[in-house]
């Protein structure tokens, strides 16, 4: 994984184009709830257009990052298990920002793509990372529904949101384009499933073997303790 730490320089030009289509919901039945078609021309688009969410100090000298789906049991294991950990021992410190990526294995888990984009549409009003929670938290509940429009509505009001301008967010493409972004730049890094969880320190880029909080903290002990050239 090392060498893909100099993908956000922005190297060799690619083309991406990934196929979407709309999903209606009673609430949202304008949302795109898919992947959609990027015509990018190389790495540094696809780098600047694939922003991750991030939390903590931008300058910390480490960075956790994740790949996640919010339909992904794992991934909701994490988030309300392990991730509260690395946040109290590295990001609250000082020590790293917790930066999270979508990617939205939209064929086995038909809702993540929109949940994504309704969580980004959350940050607009600076409740993203209070919104991504209520997601995981209720998991179970909204990922056995058949539409999940009106759940996602009514999660905005619970966790604070004005509802009217989240709805027109959620019901509109914003961010369609940046969620996309995410599981292109995850795939081109050779993230195969969720949570995949790398570290990033002293130059090196290093994906975690598990996403359990033990294993994280010995891949962050070994890129904090190496540095460039390093193996």
């Amino acid at each position: 994984m090392k060498k893909f730490y100099f993908l956000f320089g922005g190297i060799a030009a690619i083309g991406i184009g990934v196929v979407g289509y709309n999903v209606g919901s009673s609430v949202f039945g304008d949302a795109v709830s898919a992947p959609i078609v990027l015509d990018l021309e190389n790495d540094e688009e696809l780098v600047a257009l694939a922003q991750g969410v991030m939390l903590g100090d931008p300058d910390a000298p480490l960075t956790i990052m994740e790949f996640g789906d919010y339909q992904c049991p794992g991934c909701g294991a994490f988030a309300l298990s392990v991730k509260p950990r690395l946040v109290a021992d590295y990001v609250e410190t000082g020590q790293a920002r917790f930066v999270f990526y979508d990617f939205p294995i939209h064929s086995i888990h038909p809702h993540a793509f929109l949940a994504a984009r309704a969580a980004r549409c959350a940050g607009d009003q600076d409740l993203f990372w209070e919104y991504h929670e209520m997601l995981f938290r209720n998991q179970a509940r909204w990922s056995a529904e058949a539409t999940i429009g009106g759940t996602l509505s009514d999660y905005a009001g619970e966790v604070g949101l004005d509802r009217g301008d989240f709805n027109a967010c959620v019901n509109s493409d914003k961010y369609a384009d940046v969620v996309t972004a995410n599981l292109a730049l995850g795939e081109r890094m050779n993230v195969q499933s969720t949570p995949t969880v790398l570290v990033n320190a002293n130059g090196m880029l290093r994906k975690v073997a598990t996403f359990d909080f033990n294993t994280i903290v010995s891949a962050i002990d070994i890129v904090t303790s190496e540095g460039p050239g390093s193996n």
